[in-house]
């Protein structure tokens, strides 16, 4: 992501405070309560898929900036895009989403100048993720040998400085964040599972350690957005909270819980998350607050995907698992009935509303990020619970 993007996006997001405190949108309905509606969570997904991929779709096989024909490239959120056709993939087990991730990733390559890597740390681990996911889902070593370049890649941004970290760019020695960290360790969780290289697990270990001692609140497990030098001091900017951030940073505790058995990531996990839900930083009346677009439009998609998985662990307690899914559910249902466009199946940035104008394709991503999450998870019966 583009500094000069952050920047944007946190004015934006002020701008939305400031707005959401002059305008009564009126109360939320409670979460628990039911309606009569009924909730077609997987034929939506569809719907949203085929929307997107007619939509934004380019003849290299990537995905162009908004609805509008914008055709600018943009690595990370191409990146996240290859994830969402997996989880297509997943839930249909329909082969035209295997066709499809290997012609995004493909693109990728052609339209990043015929190379993965990138300056930004934090796109080239979206892209290596994503390609963990697309081997596990389809057994092709394409995508795990796209993922172990990009891990050696990022892993020559480690340094001493601040004690340890991934820095954000790498032509940033001074600035590391949050979003440069959590989801390297677990991206290395993921390949450890896949080969048991403890090489893997130890670095997902040191990074998460680091990340704990740097930038989360350990009061509340709120991730602060990252540490750097600003005129000559070590400043922390404890002020950026966003949802993306929360959301990798549950990923790693959990998966780090999930292979070593160590209750003290579970706790972790389970802490932010419980925190995010009543955070005024990132909800309001229960619901995930507008990002705005741009970068931003992504961060709750990448949220919604790590909240998911863990309210899918069997070793939740059930009140937390009880407490996450109804906020959840909520935020998936007041999306299904406020925020998503019918017959276009596109969403803005406020899951409360339709979009009235443009529509950028990150934006879109995060929806179709919540819509495949519900879908999974009523797949589970996690609903009839």
């Amino acid at each position: 992501m583009k500094f000069s993007d952050i920047y944007i996006l946190v004015f934006s997001i002020l701008m939305l405070c400031s707005a959401c405190e002059d305008e009564d949108l009126g109360p939320l309905r409670d979460p628990t309560a039911r309606t009569e509606i009924e909730y077609t969570w997987s034929a939506t997904a569809d719907s949203m898929q085929e929307a997107a991929y007619t939509t934004y779709l380019t003849p290299d096989g990537t995905f162009r900036k908004d609805d509008q024909g914008d055709e600018a490239f943009n690595y990370w959120w191409n990146a996240h895009a290859v994830d969402v056709l997996v989880d297509g993939y997943l839930r249909t087990d329909d082969g035209v989403y295997v066709s499809r991730v290997k012609a995004l990733v493909e693109g990728i390559y052609t339209k990043n100048n015929n190379t993965f890597h990138n300056e930004f740390n934090d796109d080239m681990v979206w892209l290596a993720i994503a390609c963990t996911n697309a081997f596990k889902a389809t057994d092709d070593a394409y995508y795990l040998n796209v993922s172990k370049e990009l891990w050696t890649e990022i892993l020559k941004s480690w340094s001493d400085l601040y004690g340890g970290g991934i820095t954000w760019k790498t032509n940033t020695p001074n600035s590391k964040n949050a979003v440069s960290n959590a989801p390297v360790a677990i991206l290395g969780l993921r390949l450890y599972d896949i080969e048991k290289n403890e090489d893997y697990l130890q670095w997902a270990k040191d990074i998460y350690a680091w990340q704990k001692s740097t930038l989360v609140d350990p009061t509340t497990g709120l991730v602060w957005d990252h540490i750097d030098l600003v005129d000559g001091e070590v400043t922390i900017k404890k002020e950026w909270v966003f949802t993306y951030n929360i959301g990798t940073w549950v990923g790693a505790a959990m998966e780090l819980y999930q292979v070593t058995e160590d209750n003290a990531y579970l706790d972790d996990a389970v802490r932010s998350a419980t925190s995010m839900m009543t955070s005024p930083q990132l909800t309001t009346e229960g619901l995930l607050r507008s990002e705005g677009q741009g970068d931003g439009g992504l961060f709750k998609g990448i949220l919604v995907r790590y909240f998911t998985r863990l309210i899918l662990l069997p070793e939740l307690s059930e009140s937390k698992r009880k407490s996450f899914i109804d906020f959840f559910r909520f935020n998936a249902e007041t999306f299904y009935e406020k925020g998503l466009a019918r017959p276009s199946m596109l969403c803005g940035p406020d899951w409360r509303r339709t979009p009235d104008g443009l529509v950028d394709f990150s934006t879109q991503l995060s929806g179709m990020m919540l819509m495949e999450a519900v879908a999974l998870l009523d797949q589970n019966n996690v609903f009839d619970e």
